[in-house]
């Protein structure tokens, strides 16, 4: 599955002032069915052709997830992601591949789960220093593919540089592994016959400003079938000199911890 389109800024600007957000991060084999309840309903919020079981099927294959509760502990957001390694044409290196990221539309805005995802990679690193660590996202708007930019300085495909040879080949192969047939390594796009969960509609609009920016316009010619669930493949390395100011800070927060 792919990270959804509700957008985590990584601002200089202060959020607005909200009750607090405390987010934690859990193995998924440790969640219960209450847990995978209230995930199943807020993903279903904001996703057609979806159901129950497709979503528990997908669960199975992550391996740990940042969950942001409010107060009184109702769930405003979650986020899954897989780690695994790949070792294959002269490539050594951790992988994170992110599934279902929501974020429930009153809390729009807040920073919590983008920060604590962040200082999660930063650990994973430190287990792994000397190894290079890769973020594999599978994008089906325009506002997920800009968590690439907000996070990383280089990253994969982008409307600046054609992509190179190396990352072609790491996205071609995490790709094929994952979805097999479904990519298609031309488009760099995964479209599978039928869709397996596609925003709804309201959330896929794009307004006439963002049309014109250019990380958007650039998602939109390369993926034109996203209202259908196609998912633009990407790629960028979780390095320290591949991040924003405030994205390597709170990666260095990982590392030390």
């Amino acid at each position: 599955m792919s990270i959804a389109e509700i957008h985590i800024p990584i601002a200089a600007q202060p959020a607005p002032k909200r009750r607090p957000l405390s987010a934690t991060v859990r193995p998924v084999a440790s969640l219960t069915q209450a847990d995978i309840r209230d995930m199943f309903d807020l993903y279903a919020a904001y996703y057609d052709a979806t159901n129950r079981s497709q979503f528990e099927r997908d669960l199975v294959g992550k391996h740990q997830v940042v969950m942001l509760h409010t107060e009184r502990q109702a769930l405003a957001g979650f986020s899954t992601l897989a780690i695994s390694d790949l070792t294959s044409g002269g490539v050594d290196a951790q992988i994170i591949y992110s599934g279902d990221t929501i974020i429930d539309r009153p809390h729009w805005g807040t920073q919590a789960l983008a920060f604590t995802w962040i200082r999660l990679t930063g650990t994973i690193k430190a287990r792994a220093p000397d190894r290079p660590l890769y973020w594999f996202l599978i994008a089906k708007g325009h506002r997920t593919y800009r968590y690439m930019s907000a996070f990383a300085v280089n990253f994969f495909p982008n409307w600046k540089t054609p992509t190179p040879a190396w990352a072609r080949r790491i996205i071609d192969t995490l790709a094929r592994d994952r979805f097999a047939d479904a990519y298609d390594p031309a488009r760099g796009v995964v479209s599978f016959p039928q869709s397996r969960g596609h925003l709804k509609p309201r959330w896929t609009t794009v307004d006439a400003d963002e049309a014109d920016r250019p990380d958007v316009a650039f998602f939109l010619r390369s993926n034109p079938g996203y209202v259908r669930g196609d998912e633009l493949a990407c790629l960028t390395e979780l390095a320290p000199g591949n991040m924003r100011p405030i994205v390597r800070r709170l990666f260095a927060q990982g590392l030390r911890e």
